[in-house]
């Protein structure tokens, strides 16, 4: 995270001076204003990285001599065989096609939401998949 906090602070510093020379140079207070709130959100999350690698043990990333495999964790539990992505994809697939054609869209997407998403968060609370 050593890195990363200094890659951040480093961005922070150069979109300061550009900002300082477009506002000089365009006197366009909109583009000015965006480039120096970039400038707060880069020294903040570079501030905060770096903070925060002072008291977490070095990761992979901060050792030149790492493997990309040492960095490697646990990915998580997918469901091989659900159903319920499909449901889900296909749902709000409807609910943003409503945005275009018309909001009644929406009355015949959210069932297929609601069903798709309990399907999944319950999905091994009852059957076959219980016990797993």
């Amino acid at each position: 995270m050593k890195i990363q906090g200094k890659m951040f602070i480093w961005l922070a510093v150069f979109i300061l001076i550009m900002a300082i020379v477009y506002g000089l140079w365009s006197k366009e207070p909109a583009g000015t204003t965006a480039l120096f709130l970039a400038f707060g959100l880069s020294i903040m999350i570079g501030y905060y990285l770096a903070f925060t690698a002072r008291r977490v043990d070095t990761g992979a990333q901060d050792n030149k001599e790492a493997d990309v495999a040492d960095d490697a964790g646990e990915v998580g539990f997918f469901s091989p065989h659900s159903w319920q992505p499909l449901a889900l994809g296909v749902g709000g697939a409807l609910a943003f096609l409503a945005v275009a054609i018309g909001w009644w869209l929406l009355f015949f997407s959210a069932p297929l939401i609601l069903v798709g998403l309990w399907g999944w968060v319950f999905e091994y609370y009852r059957g076959e998949n219980r016990t797993q």
